[in-house]
């Protein structure tokens, strides 16, 4: 067997032959060849001897790491009709060799599969999907195309239907007419009377169920060929069910032709005719709710522009969305749409962002500000230079975000894929079992155990199963995009209700992550403005962070910077100036010590403003202290009122920060932090992360900083603001768009709502069948109660389905905690 690995961390050629030695010397590899260049491993082996498991630990002990290469591709599935189906094609796509995972999502009737392209093709998936009886599509459908597709299904399903309804209900009519009569009052023409006329009777149900079992081919069609292939799947219980009661309709017509009157008792053309139209009624109903699930991804899409201006040699084109690139310089007028992301060269506006962050306030944009697609320009004209297109565009990974979200299975999935597994051949069974137990055991006629085998068959369909979870989670991650959650996946969603500690990185997440002055105070005879210009002055040239908060501190104020005749920085001290010919230190306590100016009674103050979490810095005007000038990281607006919702929730709240434990102990009392973690250096985080979980404890990290990587990627749920790296929002589950911490409680809310909506819809569709089957099977009948009629049968299988989407729906009323 021959098998291509690729090999991660190999440095030069001398690691390429490290991975061959280390591949050759396995018991079973005949050849071993690795491309430094391609970084491949080409190797054949005997499958009898060694495992490509054995390869990659081998490669792995080597200090490489050798990954299977593979390509991840999306297909759209024609044809399923509930979860037995998505079962089907699951397992013949993952008896393709090559495959390493597919898994098919029913509410969003996409296949996700993951394949080695060097052993399998797309026409191999395509063919293998096709056998089973469905078809996948790997076009990629643009919203329109999707949406237009969706309402012509719609339309089929409503014109199936009607169709079935203009005969059923004739037929309905004349098959109860006989029964009916005495009671309403009312009798059926000579011509169809049973009585007189029994052969016409008989053959008028015939000829009206025939057009209603043409429009319903589709399940008869798919149903026979699933149990052909031996996969069974909602439409052979259909097929099956109808198909005995059509049957067993003829055969009674034949023997009323031959004189046996007695059987226009037994015609079952009306339940056959009910029961397609009724679930007919359903699927339509299904069609119509499943679209709205997805409405919040096609929000997304259809946010795009289709057009976009560019200037070229001075002159304004417009060209169309796909041609734009980077680089481009794109014109945008009031009201107009940004076509794609890039940076303002030309121009200021405000724009207006809700559509990707949930907040309402447009932010002001001046030339160097970042844009991003599909925002809307307010109210000024502006330039600038295009540095996303196309896939790369913000908008364009939020909806590939969501996607693979409501793409994904969430753990408490499993449990109903398992059972609709065997669940149709189980019901099959139950069915068959059930009618011969009747008809041998319990002594009653053919029709009874037709109605029996019928009635399970038709009531235990396994729809509602199939849509129990995808539904909820479709409509929970959408909703999360709506106020700018992104949810990654089905897992995160699901893990994010049982977290119980979250702990929160300080800088840029509590708080602003810019120093800002916060107090001035003077002595002597200077104002506190005259104080703050002679520091901004002093520290314009200087490149420390709490230079810079008092040179913006300045320049807030509009102050005037003047001029140095002297500059010197004094590395763990501060700096020394000349002013106006005036000798000025800026600094800590150690730089007016050493340099022995009385510091009079500002000490206690320092002491305050640094237990408040702050940092003073002393002023000394020709060797007197003048004042001081507290700069500190203040705390986000929102931070305190999400920490008070998180501690409603029960939940822990710990922060994590390289600051001393003092700083940190200011900012934790501020917000009502419950555990401090200071002075941690940037590489352990991830370490007092896996100490929380030791404790037994879901754990969710907050963070916005490359630093914060590592922890956000141990921890159960990693949260990242949306406003920090790329590489945080990379190894994150949950990214925050709108960068603020109110959000983290809304994300916890979401998953609970979520999580207590697929728990609904589970007991819903599994209660259903529990208590369907039994009432099918004559339970009932044997203590005295009716019998379930097939139709009735119909009529709840449809219903069941229709009200687990409705259910789901209602996730669409999420509001956040305010």
């Amino acid at each position: 067997m021959g098998k291509s690995l690729k090999i991660e961390g190999m440095t030069c050629a001398a690691c390429a032959k490290a991975v061959e030695r280390a591949s050759k010397k396995l018991q079973g590899v005949v050849e071993a060849n690795v491309n430094f260049a391609t970084e491949k491993l080409t190797v054949s082996f005997d499958e009898s001897k060694v495992s490509i498991t054995d390869i990659q630990a081998a490669v792995e002990k080597a200090g490489y790491k050798a990954v299977i290469e593979a390509i991840s591709k999306t297909f759209k599935i024609e044809g399923m009709t509930c979860a037995a189906c998505t079962k089907n094609i699951e397992r013949v796509t993952r008896k393709l060799d090559g495959v390493i995972e597919s898994n098919v999502n029913f509410a969003t009737e996409n296949l996700n599969i993951n394949y080695e392209p060097s052993k399998l093709r797309v026409s191999d998936i395509k063919k293998a999907v096709e056998k089973a009886g469905y078809k996948a599509l790997d076009k990629e459908v643009s919203v329109d195309e999707d949406k237009e597709k969706k309402e012509k299904e719609i339309k089929l399903l409503w014109k199936k239907f009607i169709i079935s309804a203009i005969f059923t209900v004739p037929l309905l009519a004349i098959a109860m007419g006989h029964m009916l009569g005495n009671k309403f009052g009312y009798s059926l023409p000579e011509i169809i009377d049973p009585m007189m006329n029994p052969e016409n009777f008989g053959i008028v149900q015939l000829a009206l169920v025939i057009p209603v079992i043409i429009a319903g081919n589709r399940f008869f069609r798919v149903g026979f060929k699933s149990l052909v292939s031996k996969s069974p799947n909602m439409d052979s219980l259909i097929e099956v069910g109808t198909s005995a009661a059509f049957l067993y309709g003829i055969f009674a017509v034949a023997q009323i032709y031959r004189g046996n009157t007695e059987y226009t008792k037994d015609l079952y053309f009306e339940s056959a005719g009910v029961i397609i139209t009724l679930i007919t009624l359903g699927k339509y109903l299904e069609a119509v709710t499943k679209g709205k699930t997805s409405e919040a991804i096609k929000k997304l899409m259809g946010l795009v522009p289709k057009t976009a201006i560019i200037i070229k040699d001075g002159k304004e084109i417009e060209i169309s969305i796909d041609e734009v690139e980077v680089g481009d310089l794109i014109l945008v007028k009031p009201g107009e749409k940004m076509p794609v992301d890039g940076e303002v060269v030309e121009g200021m506006t405000s724009v207006d962002e809700s559509m990707l962050t949930g907040e309402s306030i447009p932010l002001e944009k001046n030339i160097g500000d970042k844009i991003i697609g599909a925002s809307i320009n307010k109210n000024g004209s502006i330039k600038y230079r295009a540095t996303r297109v196309g896939k790369d565009t913000a908008l364009a990974q939020i909806i590939k975000l969501v996607e693979d979200a409501q793409g994904s299975k969430a753990p408490i999935a499993k449990l109903a894929d398992v059972i609709s597994g065997y669940f149709v051949p189980v019901v099959m069974s139950i069915a068959i079992l059930s009618a011969l137990a009747w008809y041998f055991i319990g002594g009653q006629t053919s029709v009874f155990a037709l109605t029996i085998f019928i009635s399970v068959l038709v009531i235990a369909c396994p729809c509602a199963l199939g849509l129990a979870t995808p539904t909820a989670i479709m409509v929970g991650t959408g909703k999360g995009a709506e106020y700018g959650v992104l949810i990654k996946s089905g897992v995160a969603l699901e893990t994010a209700h049982k977290v119980k500690t979250i702990v929160f990185d300080k800088t840029g997440t509590i708080t602003e992550g810019k120093p800002k002055v916060t107090n001035l105070v003077v002595t002597g005879n200077i104002s506190e403005d005259d104080l703050l210009q002679l520091a901004a002055s002093a520290e314009k040239g200087s490149e420390h962070p709490l230079g810079e908060a008092i040179v913006k501190g300045a320049e807030e104020k509009n102050l005037e910077f003047k001029n140095l005749d002297f500059f010197k920085a004094i590395p763990g001290y501060g700096i020394e100036v000349k002013i106006d010919d005036k000798d000025i230190l800026l600094g800590n306590r150690k730089l007016m010590v050493e340099r022995n100016i009385s510091l009079e009674n500002l000490e206690e103050t320092s002491h305050t403003l640094a237990s408040e979490g702050k940092t003073p810095m002393y002023i000394a005007i020709e060797k007197n202290i003048a004042g001081i000038i507290a700069v500190a990281d203040t705390v986000k607006e929102n931070s305190k009122k999400a920490i008070e919702e998180l501690h409603k929730m029960g939940i822990e709240v710990a922060m994590i920060t390289g600051d001393n434990k003092r700083t940190a102990e200011a900012i934790a009392k501020q917000v009502g932090i419950d555990r401090i973690l200071a002075e941690v250096l940037p590489q352990d985080k991830a370490n007092e992360v896996k100490k929380l979980q030791s404790e037994g404890k879901k754990v969710a990290m907050v963070g916005d900083g490359i630093n914060d990587a590592p922890a956000l990627a141990q921890a159960d749920i990693g949260i990242a603001i949306g406003s920090g790296t790329d590489v945080a929002m990379e190894s994150a589950d949950i990214v925050l768009m709108r960068s603020d911490l109110m959000d983290v409680p809304t994300a916890i809310q979401l998953s609970k709502k979520t999580i207590t909506n697929i728990k609904e819809n589970l007991f819903w569709a599994f209660g259903y069948n529990t208590l369907g089957i039994p009432v099918a099977m004559g339970i009932l009948y044997v203590f005295g109660g009716p019998l379930l009629n097939p139709i009735i049968a119909a009529a709840a299988m449809s219903f069941s389905s229709v009200s687990v989407l409705l259910n789901a729906l209602r996730l669409k009323g999420f509001k956040p905690a305010k």
